[in-house]
């Protein structure tokens, strides 16, 4: 994740980052304080903002926000005859405005502020994401591929109908991209571990393969440490060893498929080889699985790309609840591949190790809703009390426009990704 870097703006007094979005013609715009909302597997973050409005424009229109959780198997220029290669797994809309009393909910800090910087025009939204609501994936394209690439994504798309079903239109409608990341939880695995033994037909004896892991979960960018244990009581040689760390995704879609791709590999002859009858052979490995080294393989699972550069490998899928795997869309997991090579004629010695890979699970955000009337708060609502800028922000191509000091809000825009062959205005951001 990026962190965000005080610019000389804001050098003197930290800000709430706020990202906006703006439709074509300028009638509607979106606020929204982060693009990253985590789930704590009790519970994800919620999804809310403000949207500025225009009122003179709408008229008797109304404006509508939904949030879309879709799996895109397919590019979209195969879209044809009306057919789409994508499923849809998740589906929330909401009316914004004109506004219903009758489902007004507590405002958060956040649009609190927001509201009474932006003036009468502001209207709040709020989206809960259900338990099972699948993590964003997004399978690496091709160098060359345009378009949006397959996986799980998430859409909060507003915009201007007489009717909820009404198909809207570019220019009075905003379409962002956002994400929903899963952290493992601080609950202490096993350390996993597996061993082997392979006896030979015509030969006595046989070779004993043990290897482990220091821990179960590792962080991305964290190195992996494999322990390794050969006790060789034939009379046949091990020429090498080969460790790789690969990844198995499973699609979850009308037939079950799992594809795995090696993301690290190890190959090492230090003190090799291992003759006949020579036991006590123990060795440490460290491995470093990084996205940085598989740019160029096609199909890979990141976590939800946004921006290139914000992108790392895909988290292990966190599983709650088995009966509904088929609604996650992609099920990312991980394991340690040890192989010991025998040579010409000898089957190797394979043994793996499932492990977890996720981020450092962030301290949860401080209650959002603001006290409800006849109860007091017992903290005041001054800015030394706020939340400093969320450091799990996406760093963006912004204008860098600070808004004021009376309120302390940073808004910067969306960044566009501009993709060749594709109208601007139709760009995921």
């Amino acid at each position: 994740m990026a962190n965000v870097e005080n610019g000389p703006a804001d050098s003197k007094k930290a800000g709430t980052r706020v990202f906006k979005k703006s439709s074509p013609n300028g009638k509607i715009t979106v606020y929204l304080g982060k693009r990253d909302f985590i789930d704590y597997i009790t519970h994800s973050d919620p999804i809310d903002g403000v949207i500025l409005v225009d009122p003179e424009y709408l008229k008797e229109r109304r404006v509508f926000t939904h949030i879309l959780a879709a799996f895109r198997y397919g590019r979209e220029d195969l879209d044809v005859l009306g057919l789409t290669f994508r499923k849809d797994l998740f589906l929330s809309s909401a009316q914004v405005y004109p506004h219903d009393k009758d489902k007004e909910k507590p405002l958060t800090r956040l649009q609190e502020r927001l509201v009474k910087k932006l003036g009468s025009n502001a209207f709040p939204f709020f989206f809960e994401l259900p338990r099972n609501a699948p993590a964003s994936v997004t399978l690496q394209p091709a160098p060359g591929d345009t378009g949006k690439p397959c996986g799980v994504d998430y859409e909060l798309k507003t915009y201007v109908a007489e009717s909820q079903d009404e198909k809207s239109h570019k220019r009075n409608s905003v379409r962002l991209a956002v994400r929903k990341l899963t952290y493992a939880s601080n609950e202490a695995a096993p350390q996993p571990s597996a061993e082997t033994t392979k006896d030979f037909m015509m030969s006595p004896g046989g070779i004993r393969l043990e290897a482990s892991l220091d821990k179960e979960k590792y962080f991305h960018g964290e190195t992996i440490a494999i322990n390794i244990l050969v006790d060789n009581n034939s009379n046949k040689s091990v020429k090498k060893i080969k460790i790789s760390v690969c990844q198995v995704a499973e699609i979850m879609m009308f037939t079950k498929g799992s594809y795995s791709c090696s993301v690290a590999d190890l190959f090492s002859e230090d003190g090799f080889p291992i003759a006949p009858s020579q036991t006590g052979f123990c060795k440490v490995y460290y491995i470093t699985p990084l996205l940085i080294d598989n740019r160029d393989k096609r199909g890979l699972a990141l976590d939800g790309k946004l921006k290139h550069e914000d992108t790392n490998l895909a988290s292990s899928t966190i599983i709650g609840d088995q009966s509904q795997k088929e609604n996650l869309g992609i099920i990312v997991q991980y394991k340690v591949k040890v192989r010991l090579i025998m040579g010409f004629g000898v089957s190797d010695l394979i043994v793996e190790l499932p492990f977890t890979l996720t981020h450092p699970k962030p301290p949860e955000s401080p209650p959002t809703s603001r006290p409800t009337s006849g109860v007091e708060s017992t903290a005041p609502l001054s800015h030394e009390n706020e939340p400093p800028i969320d450091t799990n922000l996406i760093q963006l191509e912004t204008n860098g426009e600070v808004t004021g000091n009376e309120d302390d809000l940073i808004f910067e825009d969306f960044a566009r990704l501009r993709l060749k062959g594709h109208d601007l205005d139709d760009t995921e951001a």
